[in-house]
Formats: structure tokens, sequence, C-alpha cells
């Protein structure tokens, strides 16, 4: 199916590119307004310990992750997308209330469910809506600005959390209130501004979870990627030692902030760099860079050190989030991407489930810095059988 001829051009991109665009800058816009303030609203607010704030994140992240393989393959059966992707941007805007009224931890594990199930949901059909609506030629172009504007979203969210906390007595729950706002604005956009065209498709076999079919090298990346996970716990904990630590509520998303930024400045150049020098140099890099910054973590002493310690992890995520991928596709069949990219979201998401628990747990039962040197130690462990069993 292909939407390529009917779109007028704005901006050098077709509609449905352009207005796949605004969606997730609104919704990143919603969406970050909030992530930051989930675990202090736990902590501060609702007196919930690490350990059951690492499972609520590890729960909300993993289900994300795994619906992901799952959407595509039924956007592909019933050959529609728009309507996966309303679903999937109404669920998470639609999700904001359980946490304005949350009273519960439960209340806030039913949030974060619910708002990544939607983001589960809608991000293979829009994915394939852009890829469909772009030439092979601008298929780079169309995904790089779906990109930026998807990461502006994630700076302009965090930054109005700041100004309205600032202004508002640190109200965490007015801020999800008004977080609901843009994510009503990218509902609107799909349904007024993106089209796609009726048609049938045949058979499409459902994707199997199987490592049959792949060589060596796909399944020790895979090991090796799995491994570094268990020790990649949510971000939430990064969040909660910049409190810990004595960076004011208020101030918090400015931090987050501070990270998406440069994640957003080094995403692009990382990709670039991978194209001259090879992507594993680079992944490499980024475990032995994620490393010292967990090192960092928990031998930080005051907020001078989170400031600095944030921005690094930008880099990492720049570093790793799109040249994984990149990698992944030129040690797998042709035949197998799909099956193959979704081994891979499967088993990191899996993962982040007991990363999470772990990291509460070492925080409530030793102490915060025992969470870092646990991912520290991982990484580390991870980056040295990355050199071992991928040496080609």
């Amino acid at each position: 199916m292909s939407y390529q001829e009917n779109g007028k051009g704005i901006l050098g991109l077709h509609k449905n590119v352009f207005s796949a665009g605004l969606v997730s800058f609104f919704m990143d816009f919603s969406s970050e307004m909030v992530y930051p303030l989930v675990p202090l609203f736990l902590a501060t607010i609702l007196g919930v310990n690490k350990s059951i704030i690492g499972i609520i994140e590890g729960i909300a992240e993993s289900t994300a992750s795994l619906l992901k393989v799952f959407s595509g393959w039924f956007s592909d059966r019933i050959g529609k997308r728009r309507f996966l992707m309303v679903g999937g941007y109404g669920v998470s805007t639609l999700s904001r209330p359980f946490v304005a009224l949350s009273t519960h931890w439960g209340h806030v594990l039913t949030y974060r469910f619910i708002d990544r199930f939607g983001k589960g949901i809608r991000t293979a059909p829009r994915d394939a809506i852009i890829a469909e609506s772009s030439p092979e030629v601008h298929l780079g172009r169309s995904f790089g600005f779906h990109r930026a504007m998807d990461t502006v979203g994630a700076v302009v969210g965090p930054a109005t959390a700041f100004l309205l906390l600032s202004l508002f007595s640190n109200s965490y729950r007015l801020v999800f209130w008004v977080s609901m706002i843009p994510g009503i604005l990218a509902i609107m956009i799909i349904v007024l501004f993106i089209t796609e065209k009726k048609g049938k498709r045949g058979l499409v076999t459902l994707p199997k979870l199987s490592l049959k079919d792949f060589d060596y090298r796909f399944k020790a990346f895979i090991f090796v990627i799995t491994l570094f996970a268990l020790g990649n716990s949510s971000d939430a904990f990064l969040i909660l030692r910049a409190q810990n630590l004595g960076i004011k509520i208020a101030v918090i998303p400015l931090v987050y902030l501070s990270f998406n930024v440069v994640y957003a400045l080094f995403a692009w150049p990382a990709g670039i760099l991978s194209d001259k020098i090879g992507p594993r140099k680079v992944i490499l890099s980024g475990f032995i860079l994620f490393a010292l910054i967990y090192l960092g973590f928990a031998l930080a002493q005051n907020p001078t050190h989170i400031w600095m310690l944030f921005p690094l992890y930008g880099i990492f995520m720049g570093l790793t989030e799109g040249v994984q991928k990149a990698y992944l596709a030129t040690i797998i069949p042709h035949t197998h991407k799909a099956t193959a990219y979704g081994i891979y979201n499967s088993l990191i998401g899996l993962a982040v489930l007991p990363a999470s628990i772990m990291g509460g747990y070492l925080w409530d039962t030793i102490c915060p810095s025992a969470t870092f040197y646990y991912g520290a130690i991982v990484a580390s462990f991870s980056a040295l059988l990355f050199i071992f069993l991928l040496k080609k």
C-alpha cells in the first residue's frame, strides 16, 4: 500500500509525514510533562518505596516493547493504520486522569500501564504510514523529520512542567491535567489530516520469535544487549537520584530537559559517525560511557554532579539508540528483518522489568548508590562480552 501520489508537499514532505511529525511533537509534549514527575510524585506525595517504583516502571516499559511487535502484525493483517494510531494516542491521552486523581500507587501503575499500552499500539502503524507515504529516496528525510519533531516535544514538555510547577506551588496534579491538552491536539491532527488508502492485504503470518533462522552474530548480539538491558533500570531512578542529592522538585524537569536536548543533538552525528567508523565501535563506546555515567551517579555527592551527568546520559542515548538498530540490520537475513527487530524489542522490553525491580530493591535495602554500581558492573561486563563475542 502506498500513499505517496496523493499527498501535497509541506517542506518537501508528504502531508502524512508532516502531520505525523506534529502528532509526535504534541504527544511527546504531553508525555514528557508527566514522565519526569511520576517517580517524584510516587515518592514524595504517595510515599511509595523505590522497589514499588521499579516494578511500576518495569511493567510499563515491558508492556510497550512487547506490544510493538504484535500491533505491526495486526496492522498488516487488517490493512489499517490510522485507526490504530487514533486508538493508541487516544488511550495514552485518556490515561492522564488516572495519575491526576491517584491516591494509591496502584492507580499510578494503572496509568503507566494504559499509557504504555497506547504507545505499543500506535508505534508500528505510525512508522508504516510514514514509510508508505515517502519515496524510497526520501525515507531518511521523512524519519529524520519525525524524530526531530518528537525530540522537540520532549524538550518543550519538561520546560512547560517546570513553568507550571514554579507558578503553582509544585502542583503535580495540575501538570497532569494540563498534559491532556497537547494529547488531544495530537488526536485531532490524526483525524483531520492523516489519510490512508483502502486496500486488501494478503494473509500476513504472525511473527515468530525464534532464533533458529539467525546466525551466531545475531544470537551473540542479542545475548549481549539483553544482558546490558538487565543492568539498565528505568530512568526513573536517575530522576530520584537527582532529588536524593538535593535538586528541588520544580527544577528536576529542567535537569531532564538537559538530557533530551543533548540526546537530540548527538543522535544524528552518532549515526553519521557510525557510517564512517562502523557501528560496533560506536556501540562499544556507548557501553563504556554508560558504565562511567552510572559510576558517576553512584559516586555523586551534590547537585552539580547531577547537572553534569544528565547531559552525558544524553550522549550515551545518542550513541546507542539508533546505532544498535543500524548494526542489527547488517547481521540479519533480509527475509527476517521484522522478526529480528521483534526479538530485539521483546527481549529488551522484558529485561526492563527485572532490571527495575533489582534497581529498586538495591536502593531500598542497601543504598541509592548500589543501584548505579550494579548498572555500571553489568554494563562493563557487557562491553567485555561484546568485544570477545563480536570481533567482526
